[in-house]
């Protein structure tokens, strides 16, 4: 037996948060077999197995009663290369920055928009996280999950995968698939997205006019490290409400009322509205009550000032999004997982 699984495991090191909570049982799974044997020992203790990554899309609310599996499995291996298209793997416990940056230094370019988000590899399909216009289904090769229920190894395409934002099949059906690692399509030649206006912004004010994927990759870094704050000086989890989408007729409402309304068309005929205006607009941009918050350079993170428990940014979230339903009749959508 290699898993060393240990109980009454605070998980304030494994929450980007801060919250002290405590899991019954803990264990980090550096292999395939760990993750196995992990999923015996849960069954063996009638306890639930509850998998982690970098624990920043996490908001936890009370004692932990299961086997806590952290993903701490590690390797990055090229699989196709023909000097133009190229397919990198990289197990579910890589961290996903220093991987971005990784296939950046290999001269290979995609995922130059997804710089700085925290979290790790195994865990960014589950979200289809996505920056600057970028998703991942937008560079996804496919990926290898563990059937819980049958203990077989399964491989995903991109269409089984079910990708919409911040969703996927994996987030609706985390009781029985377990990402073991992850294949991403990329490319020596460079075709970047610059769609965004502050991405753009930020590499003229450089007096960038040919960029590369490393270019776009630093000023996304330095814009995101503006706006977001650093989880190991203040607990956050990032953006903490999902941009809701509506139908066109609200949106165009709220534009009569508020002509600076943020609002992106969408493919579907919707209007994706930017669930940070809608918060700033409220008056909530910097608010706190105890040791929970609102970040006072950025509505959408919610924070945590060192003393907050879960149900106190729990709580707030729910004020925020009882708000803004009946300011604007848009719904807000949390993107942290909450137990």
């Amino acid at each position: 037996m290699t898993l060393q699984v240990r109980a009454q495991v605070s998980l304030k090191p494994f929450n980007s948060f801060g919250i002290d909570v405590r899991a019954r049982l803990f264990a980090e799974a550096h292999s395939d077999a760990d993750v196995r044997e992990a999923l015996a020992c849960a069954a063996a203790q009638a306890l639930p197995l509850l998998v982690i990554g970098g624990g920043s899309n996490l908001l936890l609310t009370q004692d932990i009663s299961a086997l806590v599996l952290r993903m701490a499995t590690q390797g990055i291996r090229v699989l196709h290369d023909d000097g133009v298209h190229v397919v990198v793997e990289a197990e579910a416990g890589e961290a996903w920055h220093p991987f971005v940056l990784w296939t950046l230094a290999q001269g290979f370019c995609g995922l130059e928009n997804l710089s700085l988000i925290p979290g790790t590899v195994g865990a960014a399909p589950m979200q289809n996280i996505g920056a600057y216009g970028v998703e991942i289904k937008d560079v996804f090769a496919g990926l290898t999950a563990l059937d819980r229920q049958t203990g077989e190894l399964r491989e995903f395409t991109l269409q089984e995968c079910n990708f919409a934002y911040r969703d996927s099949l994996f987030k609706h059906e985390t009781g029985r698939w377990l990402i073991l690692r992850v294949r991403f399509a990329l490319s020596r030649a460079s075709h970047l997205k610059l769609d965004y206006g502050p991405v753009q912004q930020r590499l003229a004010g450089q007096g960038i006019t040919e960029a590369t994927p490393s270019d776009v990759s630093r000023a996304i870094c330095s814009i995101r490290s503006e706006k977001l704050p650093d989880p190991a000086v203040l607990g956050n989890a990032g953006s903490f409400f999902k941009n809701p989408l509506v139908p066109e007729a609200l949106a165009e409402k709220l534009r009569a009322r508020y002509p600076d309304l943020v609002a992106y068309p969408q493919a579907d005929g919707q209007m994706k509205l930017a669930a940070g205006w809608l918060i700033d607009k409220a008056g909530w941009k910097g608010f706190r009550d105890g040791d929970a918050g609102v970040h006072k350079l950025q509505a959408l993170v919610l924070v945590n000032y060192g003393g907050a428990t879960g149900q106190d940014i729990a709580n707030l979230a729910r004020c925020i999004q009882r708000d803004i339903s009946e300011r604007f009749e848009v719904e807000l959508e949390m993107e942290p997982n909450q137990y």
